[in-house]
C-alpha cells in the first residue's frame, strides 16, 4: 500500500492511514524515481532513519519535508513489509531561459535578477517562483512609467526532464504627463510652482524634444521634495503636501497628477541662540551663521549655517561634531526661534596617514605634502588641503581620501589617501608632428617624477625643420624639508627660419642657468635665477630691413647674463586639465651684458565649475612687455613675444600676429613679433562624448583674442621705407572661436582645434585645423 503526496501537503486519507494504522519499525528505506537528485539529499531531508519506529504522523511530516526541499512535484511513501518505500517525481530543471522584447532593461540584469530569486539555468524549476518574477518585472516596468508593458513566460519540455524557459517582453510605450495640477496655493500661481518640477506636461514645439513629459514615480517624488523645499526656503515652515494623485488614461498612455498642498503661513528668523559647547567665541560662530534675525526663515540656511559650523570645528580638531539646528515656531508673531545644539564631541587626533595606490611614487614624495600631520589634531581643512596639494602634483589621474574611526578608541582616527597613478612623462625615441615646426624627432627623457622621486628630469635632443636642440634640466622641488627647490638647466639651440612663417634670420645659442623656489604660502612660492648665453644672429638676401639694420647696429654676438625673479600661485583643483581653481604667474627678467634688456610677464587662468566637475568656465589671459635698456638702443628681436597658433590665438597660423615687417629683395612681409603682448581667451569646458574618463580628455568651446606690437618701431636700412605703425591699438586685436581637444594618449599629448577667426584682415595667415602630437601643451 502506498500514501501519496500532493501539492503543499502530505494528505493520509481514508485507507491510506489504515495502511499506516499500526506503527512498525523501519528496517530499510528505498527510494525510487530519481534522476537528477542523489539519494543522499533525499536522506538529508527526510526526518527518518532506518530502525526507527514510524506512525501516521512521522510519515505526515517526513512528506511534508521532503515537499520543502522544492526538488519535487509529487512523493508517495508506502510500505514493502517493513521497508519504507518513497517514490519522487523530480521537478523539471532549467536548461535554457530565452528573453527577447527587452530594450531598456539589459538582458544581463534581467537574468542577474533571475537568477537572484532562484531562476538560472541548472537551478530546479519553480513555477511559483517564474510567477512572481513576472510580476516583479511589471513593476519594474511601471515605475518606469511603461504601465502597458506586458511580461509573458512559457516552459517547453526537453529531454531528461529538463525545461527550456522562455519570458517574451513586450515594454510598450511610456506613459505621458498630459496634466499637472497644483491645487491648494495662494500666494504662488501654478506656473512659478510648476517651474520647480523636472516634469513637464506642456512642453514647447521645439525644446519639447529635451522635455521630461515621461512619467517616472521616482521623479515625481523627487520633484516633491523640490517644491516642499522650495516653500520652506521663503519661509513656510508648516508646508505641507496633503495627498498626491496620479491617474491613467483607459488606454495607459496618458498621465493626469493632482497635488494637493496647504502653503501655511510664512514666517521669519527670530532670536538665535546657541546650546552647548561651541568651542569658539560667540561673534565667529555668528559670523559663520547665515540666517539673519528678522529675515524670511529658510531652510536651507540653517543647512549651511549647520555645515559651516561643523567645518569650522573640524579645522579645529573636533572631527565628529555633531551640529543640529531645532526651530521653535511662535504662531502669534509669525517668527521661527532657532538654537543650534553643538555637540564637538572629543577632540580627534590622527593615529596614521596611509596612502594606498602609489605603486611608482615614493611614500616620501606624497608624505611630504601632507599638511595633516600624524600626531596632530585631525583638522578637516588641512585633510582637504592635503588631498588638493597631491592632485595638484600632476602625478596621479585622481586621488581620494578616507577617515575611519580607530576602535576603541574615539579619539583616534587613520587618514587614507588612495592614489591612481598616470604617466607623468615618457622615456622613449619620440616622433611627433606640429604644423608650426614640421615633424618633430629624437630621443628625450622626459620625468616629472623621475623614478617616483617627485624630481623632475629632462634631457633630450630634438630636431625638426626649424630647430635642433639639446637640453638637461634637473629641478629638486624639495631640496630642503621646508620645500625650497633647486634646479640646473644646460641647453644648445639653434633656429632657422629661412622656410617659417616669420620673420627670416638664424639663431645659435648654448648656455645654462640655476633657479631656486622658496614657498611662501601653501599655494605661492618665490622663483628666483640666474642664467648665461652665448648667442649669435644671422641673416639671410631675404632677410627683412629691420634684422639687417638690427645687426649692423648691434652686432651677430651676444653674451649675455639674466636674472629671474616671479611669483607663482597655484590653486587648481589638478596638475593637468583642471577643471577648477586659479592659476597666476608673474615675472621679471632683467639680461646684461652684449645685450641689455628686461621683461615683464603675466600669465594666469580661473575655472569656474558649473554644478559638476565636467563642465565648467574658462578665463585665461597673458601679458607681456619688454624693452632695451643701457647700451642697446633696440629690443633683440629674437627675444620679441610672438602670438598665434595652438595655446594662443587659434584659428591663426602659429607666430604670424604682429606688425609686418619691411621687405627686401622681395621677400615676404613676415612679422618680428613685438616688444608688446595682450592675449586672452574665454572657454567653456564640457563632457566629451562617448569618453568616460574626463580626466584624460577635454573638451571646449572657445573665443580667443589677441596680438602683439611694437612700443617704437625698428629703424630700417637707409633708402627704405617702414611699413610698421608704434603703439598698442585694441582695433588690431585678433579674434577667433573654434572647438578645441586636449588628450593624454599613451604615446604622448594631442591637442587639436578647428577655429575661424572672426576678424581676419587682409595680410593674415589663418589655418582652419591646428594640432600637435608629441608636445606639451
Amino acid at each position: 500500500m502506498k500514501i501519496r503526496a500532493t501539492g503543499w501537503a502530505v494528505l493520509l486519507m481514508g485507507a491510506s492511514q489504515a495502511a499506516f494504522a499500526v506503527s512498525f519499525e523501519v528496517s530499510d528505506i528505498r527510494v525510487e524515481g530519481l534522476q537528477r537528485v542523489s539519494a543522499g539529499t533525499v536522506f538529508n531531508a527526510l526526518p527518518i532513519s532506518a530502525h526507527d519506529t514510524v506512525n501516521d504522523e512521522s510519515i505526515s511530516n517526513a512528506g511534508k519535508a521532503l515537499f520543502r526541499t522544492g526538488l519535487f512535484d509529487d512523493v508517495q511513501l508506502g510500505r514493502d513489509g517493513d521497508v519504507l518505500v518513497i517514490d519522487v517525481d523530480e521537478r523539471p530543471s532549467i536548461a535554457s531561459i530565452n528573453i527577447k522584447g527587452n530594450s531598456k532593461i539589459p538582458e544581463d540584469q534581467l537574468k542577474k535578477g533571475l537568477s537572484d530569486a532562484g531562476l538560472s539555468e541548472g537551478q530546479v524549476l519553480q513555477r511559483s517562483t517564474l510567477e512572481e518574477m513576472q510580476r516583479e518585472l511589471e513593476r519594474v516596468y511601471q515605475g518606469q512609467g511603461r504601465y502597458s508593458a506586458r511580461i509573458s513566460t512559457s516552459v517547453q519540455k526537453l529531454d531528461q526532464n529538463r525545461v527550456q524557459v522562455d519570458i517574451d517582453i513586450n515594454e510598450g510605450n511610456v506613459a505621458r504627463i498630459k496634466q499637472i495640477n497644483i491645487v491648494g496655493n495662494h500666494d504662488f500661481d501654478n506656473e512659478t510652482l510648476q517651474q520647480q518640477f523636472e516634469l513637464e506636461d506642456r512642453p514647447g514645439w521645439f525644446f519639447g524634444w529635451f522635455s521630461s513629459d515621461q512619467y517616472s514615480r521616482e521623479q515625481l517624488q523627487g520633484d516633491l521634495d523640490r517644491l516642499r523645499s522650495w516653500y520652506l526656503d521663503r519661509g513656510y515652515v508648516n508646508f505641507s503636501i496633503d495627498s498626491t494623485q496620479v491617474s491613467i488614461s483607459p488606454d495607459k498612455s496618458s498621465i493626469y497628477v493632482t497635488v494637493n498642498i496647504d502653503e501655511g503661513k510664512r514666517y521669519r528668523f527670530g532670536d538665535i541662540n546657541f546650546a552647548g559647547n561651541i568651542e569658539m567665541p560667540d561673534d565667529k560662530a555668528r559670523s559663520l551663521v547665515q540666517a539673519k534675525s528678522g529675515e524670511i526663515f529658510s531652510q536651507s540656511d540653517l543647512t549651511t549655517s549647520s555645515e559651516a559650523l561643523r567645518k569650522a570645528l573640524g579645522a579645529q580638531g573636533f572631527a565628529f561634531a555633531r551640529i543640529e539646528a531645532v526651530p521653535n515656531i511662535h504662531d502669534n508673531d509669525d517668527r521661527v526661534d532657532v538654537t543650534f545644539n553643538v555637540d564637538p564631541g572629543r577632540r580627534a587626533y590622527v593615529r596614521r596617514i596611509n596612502f594606498r595606490g602609489n605603486t611608482t611614487t615614493a611614500d616620501e614624495v606624497l608624505r611630504r605634502e601632507m599638511t595633516q600631520l600624524e600626531g596632530a589634531p585631525a583638522s578637516t581643512d588641512a585633510i582637504s588641503d592635503s588631498q588638493a596639494r597631491l592632485e595638484r602634483l600632476g602625478f596621479f589621474r585622481q586621488v581620494e581620501v578616507n577617515t575611519q574611526p580607530v576602535a576603541d578608541t574615539p579619539d583616534q582616527l587613520d587618514v587614507t589617501y588612495n592614489v591612481e597613478e598616470q604617466p607623468s612623462g615618457s622615456i622613449s625615441a619620440s616622433l611627433g608632428f606640429a604644423q608650426s615646426e614640421g615633424i618633430i624627432y629624437g630621443a628625450s627623457l622626459s620625468q616629472r617624477n623621475f623614478l617616483g622621486t617627485g624630481n623632475r628630469v629632462d634631457i633630450g635632443a630634438q630636431t625638426s625643420k626649424y630647430y635642433q636642440n639639446l637640453r638637461f634640466s634637473y629641478t629638486d622641488p624639495y631640496w630642503t624639508l621646508d620645500g625650497i627647490s633647486r634646479g640646473y638647466n644646460l641647453y644648445y639651440r639653434a633656429t632657422d627660419y629661412e622656410d617659417s612663417d616669420i620673420s627670416t634670420y638664424s639663431t645659435d645659442a648654448f648656455g645654462g642657468g640655476v633657479n631656486f623656489g622658496y614657498p611662501i604660502s601653501d599655494l605661492s612660492r618665490l622663483n628666483f635665477g640666474v642664467n648665461l648665453e652665448s648667442l649669435h644672429v644671422d641673416d639671410y638676401d631675404d632677410s627683412p630691413s629691420e634684422i639687417v639694420q638690427f645687426i649692423d647696429d648691434e652686432g651677430k654676438d651676444f653674451n649675455t647674463y639674466s636674472l629671474t625673479a616671479g611669483w607663482t600661485r597655484n590653486n587648481l583643483n589638478r596638475g593637468i586639465l583642471p577643471t577648477a581653481g586659479s592659476y597666476q604667474n608673474a615675472s621679471v627678467e632683467t639680461a646684461g651684458g652684449d645685450a641689455q634688456f628686461y621683461k615683464l610677464r603675466y600669465q594666469g587662468q580661473k575655472l569656474f565649475p558649473i554644478k559638476t566637475e565636467e563642465w565648467a568656465l574658462k578665463f585665461r589671459t597673458e601679458l607681456g612687455y619688454a624693452n632695451s635698456f643701457g647700451g642697446t638702443d633696440n629690443m633683440p628681436f629674437y627675444e620679441n613675444f610672438y602670438s598665434g597658433g595652438l595655446g594662443s590665438v587659434r584659428g591663426f597660423r602659429s607666430n604670424t600676429l604682429g606688425q609686418p615687417t619691411t621687405a627686401r629683395n622681395d621677400g615676404d612681409d613676415d612679422t618680428l613679433g613685438g616688444n608688446i603682448l595682450m592675449e586672452g581667451s574665454a572657454e567653456l569646458i564640457f563632457p566629451t562624448p562617448f569618453i568616460e574618463d574626463h580626466r584624460q580628455v577635454q573638451t571646449s568651446f572657445f573665443v580667443d583674442a589677441g596680438n602683439t606690437f611694437l612700443s617704437d618701431c625698428y629703424p630700417v636700412e637707409s633708402g627704405r621705407t617702414s611699413e610698421c605703425s608704434s603703439g598698442v591699438d585694441l582695433g588690431e586685436l585678433r579674434y577667433s572661436a573654434g572647438l578645441g581637444l586636449s588628450w593624454l594618449t599613451p604615446v604622448g599629448p594631442l591637442t587639436f582645434s578647428v577655429a575661424r577667426p572672426i576678424n581676419k584682415k587682409d595680410g593674415d595667415d589663418t589655418q582652419f585645423f591646428q594640432f600637435s602630437l608629441g608636445q606639451t601643451f
